[in-house]
């Protein structure tokens, strides 16, 4: 074979790579899709419903001459109302960080540390410089990743947590969030994370130990950029 064989032969294995990888990204954009839609029908829907209804309610017992009655259930759908604001604002901030687009990758990632540090007491080192050069979806995709392993970090109770991002065999970025809590060895923890970083073609490792847990990240070039 000679070396312009193989030269075609790599293109189109990496021409299926990728057409691999874009259908991959394709049914998890319509899983989420599906997830969001279920979320907004049995959740925001299904509570504003009952706002309306129990408007219509306080409606009523007003016109009855019962206004007792008609600011109990308006202080209900008060109440209702603004968990249901609290759902929508966390459902806008999963699917897309608003500092993550105004700020950048790097402001955002820092802010989500230091919240987390402050509320949990947890001293957080960030050094994501890296980041600023990879594609939007990547940088949604990471920074989704390193919250579900802070978030999964924060149960095993560390002093200390460690988030670094870097360039890594040419163009390839890699993860590295460390912590020095217990060991955990629940398969759902890893699954969250393998969930976020299958339609980019990464690869995810997991090292548990005496010392702490170390979770690693790897994009190729073609979908980190």
């Amino acid at each position: 074979m000679t070396f312009a064989d193989r030269r075609r032969g790599d293109r189109r294995s990496d021409e299926r790579e990728r057409q691999r990888l874009t259908e991959q990204l394709i049914a998890a954009e319509q899983d989420e899709r599906r997830r969001l839609a279920l979320f907004l029908h049995d959740g925001p829907v299904q509570n504003l419903s009952g706002i309306a209804l129990m408007l219509d309610a306080a409606l009523h017992a007003l016109a009855a001459g019962r206004p007792d009655d008609a600011r109990q259930v308006l202080e209900t759908a008060i109440v209702r109302q603004r968990e249901t604001i609290q759902s929508l604002r966390d459902l806008s901030f999963n699917l897309e960080p608003v500092v993550l687009r105004d700020a950048g990758f790097k402001a955002a990632v820092a802010a989500l540390a230091e919240q987390v540090g402050l509320a949990e007491e947890i001293q957080i080192a960030v050094d994501v410089e890296a980041g600023e050069r990879l594609s939007e979806k990547a940088q949604v995709a990471l920074y989704q990743v390193i919250r579900e392993t802070l978030t999964q970090a924060v149960r095993r109770s560390p002093t200390s947590v460690r988030i670094v991002l870097r360039d890594v065999h040419g163009d390839d970025v890699e993860l590295t969030v460390a912590d020095d809590g217990h060991a955990e060895r629940r398969r759902a923890s890893v699954e969250a994370i393998e969930e976020r970083v299958r339609p980019f073609g990464g690869q995810l490792a997991v090292e548990r130990g005496e010392s702490g847990t170390t979770v690693n990240v790897t994009l190729p070039a073609y979908a980190a950029r």
